[in-house]
């Protein structure tokens, strides 16, 4: 069984995260996925997200599993672009390619012959995805941008996610990138369908601020028609039938009466009192009875463990969800029968990496392998290219390739 992708081939010239994570799911799907870096390596290959928290002084792991989830499954190979050799090396590569990825500088594409009109001129049925912080047009076309300037801050979701003293709240790093990455997966996949009725290649262009704006839609879809959605206040929802709640064990837990309501809540929790108070009566025009009745639930939400709560709510199918951390996430059962996690098969240490969400019933997603040191294919890939290996010493001698 091969995966769905199979015989795709697509070069890679991304860094950091989003297209280096689109190239992953790829190869996870089967694509042979080629990664394009300079001599020393891509800037994600000095990345470690955590040291020793007890040692902060402690040297760096040998290993740097960040960079392995993010270029599982890839061979690479280390070439100077700024050289017409290590140009022309490309090009050849680009000939049989089907995808081209990169998410550098449009300018620095440019400088370095890497740009769609270039790469066009090379293979006209070539998919070219190319990522902006944003976007091709306008002032702020050539300004370097990162997910959390671009997506998360000026796409609009740091802003909308404040509280109520409207202090902008932080993302977790990459975690737009990563939104990202699945967006170029899908206009990928749209642009090879297209090509296969066709026989026409495609430029698709993205922007980090654009996805960005497109993940916060409700709140900037609103705007467009004259409303405002306001922010989330957990002591006076807009809802409280939509709303986090903390258990007698001090974990947290959110519910959503969609489908259910405020009666089927008053049932669950027993208090059939509430279902036609004053406070509920009130609570849309009143902040006083808003907190008073947000108070009354916590205190009734205090009174039992998360399980117990998680047992009530199940048994009454009624919409909840834990608020898990990222080590409870880990060591669930849920998580792990479905495939959530699976080896990376990294010789002589053992890694478990999150698994691409995408599940092919028939052409099942695999992880092929960790992430390659930097230069390992470059003799190899050349090779396939037809370079002897008289030139292949002569490029190294001249420090095209590592």
């Amino acid at each position: 069984m091969t995966g769905i992708l199979e015989g795709t081939k697509v070069v890679e010239l991304g860094h950091m995260v989003a297209v280096p994570v689109a190239g992953a799911t790829m190869a996870d799907w089967g694509a042979d996925v080629l990664k394009i870096e300079p001599l020393d390596g891509e800037m994600a290959r000095g990345i470690y997200i955590m040291q020793d928290q007890e040692d902060p002084a402690a040297d760096l792991p040998s290993n740097n599993w960040y960079f392995h989830v993010l270029n599982r499954g890839k061979k690479t190979m280390s070439v100077d672009l700024k050289t017409e050799a290590g140009r022309n090396v490309v090009y050849k590569l680009v000939e049989e390619a089907d995808v081209f990825t990169a998410n550098y500088e449009r300018s620095s594409l440019a400088a370095l012959g890497m740009d769609y009109q270039t790469l066009q001129q090379v293979n006209p049925k070539l998919i070219y995805a190319s990522l902006t912080g944003y976007g091709t047009e306008g002032p702020d076309k050539d300004l370097r941008g990162l997910d959390w300037t671009a997506a998360w801050a000026r796409g609009g979701i740091m802003q909308s996610l404040a509280g109520p003293d409207g202090i902008p709240v932080a993302s977790r790093g990459g975690m737009m990138d990563r939104v990202t990455g699945s967006h170029l997966v899908g206009g990928i996949c749209a642009a090879l369908y297209h090509r296969e009725k066709t026989g026409e290649g495609q430029e698709i262009r993205y922007s980090l601020y654009h996805i960005g704006v497109w993940s916060i839609l409700e709140d900037v879809q609103a705007e467009l028609v004259g409303k405002r959605l306001p922010p989330h206040d957990r002591i006076a929802p807009m809802s409280p039938t939509a709303n986090s709640y903390r258990t007698k064990d001090g974990k947290w837990f959110w519910i959503s009466g969609l489908g259910s309501g405020w009666q089927a809540l008053c049932e669950i929790i027993d208090r059939p009192d509430l279902v036609d108070s004053d406070l509920i009566k009130d609570y849309y025009t009143s902040d006083e009875s808003k907190h008073a009745l947000i108070q009354v639930l916590d205190e009734v939400f205090a009174g039992k463990s998360r399980a117990e709560w998680n047992d009530i709510f199940n048994r009454h199918n009624f919409l909840f969800g834990r608020a898990a951390s990222p080590a409870e996430v880990v060591e669930d059962e849920q998580a792990e029968v479905n495939g959530f996690f699976t080896d990376l098969g990294h010789p002589g240490e053992e890694m478990r990496v999150i698994a691409s969400p995408v599940k092919f019933t028939q052409n099942p997603a695999a992880v092929d392998g960790p992430a390659p040191e930097v230069g390992q294919h470059t003799e190899e890939t050349l090779r396939e290219l037809g370079y002897e290996w008289e030139e292949i010493t002569a490029l190294k001698e001249q420090g095209v390739i590592l």
